[in-house]
């Protein structure tokens, strides 16, 4: 544990930048306009706001309307202004708050384009998506020799290295989690037998309000926090070996085995979420809410075909 302290204080008396997290660019300039050929497909982030949605085509845009009259109907019926979670303007423009209901989305619009003509009526049809961000994450796997499996020594060597691996990551706004520990002997090759615990955990990056407010957008993205944590880590086992290497003292008990840390880059979507480039083009690497006929039961990365699923985000089929 004295050794795992020392390496860690060589790591970190370089002064460091700190990294903070933002909620990205704002959407509220954004706007996005039907069409009366096919449905238009819009994907929101889960529990966020809408960009703006118009009750226009291109055409109508460019025309000069006489008592156009908008109505929006949702999933679940008529959307007023009245309601919270749903702003309609008095051209008839549509924004959804703090989104989480996804489905089909109309807009009726009665007009003229002169005061003699008859009204003109026209449905405008939107398909909204819920999205959330994947959950990326690096798994990394390390073996340490050890004495007997039973021993309290393994225990708190297993707490001190997280320790250590969490204050390492912490300033990236990144976090270490164990997802297991295990002693096993093992049969050397041409040799005997040797206790050996085997670690896995992993490094995700954290994305909660609190990193959101203060963050510089150079410094936010969470692929780039990863990856300067996964170096950290990398160099931190490398300097065990290297300390190891220099010293004249005797190996301790428990020791970094060389060579054995491997480490795997981690793709999941939350339950009823899934990945398709092919049906979501627009949004390829989002992790988008699965349709009916659809569900994900687990942080898989896809929405498995379910053709008795009728509802959006489903988990079971």
């Amino acid at each position: 544990i004295v050794v795992l302290m020392s390496l860690f204080y060589l790591l970190t008396v370089q002064p460091s930048k700190r990294f903070f997290r933002s909620a990205g660019p704002r959407h509220s300039s954004l706007k996005i306009v039907g069409s009366v050929i096919l449905p238009v497909k819009v994907y929101v982030k889960l529990n966020h706001n809408s960009p703006r949605i118009l009750c226009l085509t291109n055409h109508l845009r460019n025309l000069e309307l006489i008592d156009p009259i908008f109505q929006w109907n949702g999933p679940g019926g008529g959307l007023s202004s009245e309601n919270s979670s749903v702003q309609i303007s008095p051209t008839g423009t549509l924004i959804l708050r703090h989104f989480n209901l996804s489905g089909v989305y109309t807009c009726s619009i009665v007009y003229k384009l002169t005061a003699t003509q008859p009204d003109k009526n026209l449905i405008i049809k939107y398909l909204i998506y819920a999205y959330s961000d994947p959950k990326n994450y690096y798994e990394f796997t390390a073996q340490y020799h050890t004495g007997p499996c039973n021993s309290s020594r393994n225990t708190s060597f297993e707490k001190a290295l997280l320790q250590i691996l969490s204050k390492l990551v912490a300033e990236l706004s990144c976090e270490v989690t164990l997802i297991k520990s295990e002693c096993h002997r093992v049969k050397m090759q041409r040799g005997g037998l040797q206790n050996e615990i085997f670690f896995t955990f992993s490094v995700a990056s954290l994305d909660r309000e609190e990193h959101n407010r203060l963050c510089q957008q150079s410094a936010c993205d969470a692929t780039r926090r990863l990856n300067k944590a996964k170096c950290l880590i990398e160099r931190f086992f490398k300097q065990q070996v290297e300390v190891s290497r220099k010293s004249s003292e005797l190996l301790p008990e428990i020791y970094y085995i060389e060579g054995t840390l491997q480490m795997v880059w981690v793709d999941r979507c939350y339950p009823g979420y899934g990945m398709n480039a092919l049906i979501h083009p627009d949004c390829p690497e989002c992790c988008v809410i699965c349709s009916p006929g659809s569900y994900n039961p687990s942080n898989g990365i896809h929405c498995l075909r379910c053709d008795s699923s009728l509802i959006y985000g489903a988990t079971k089929c």
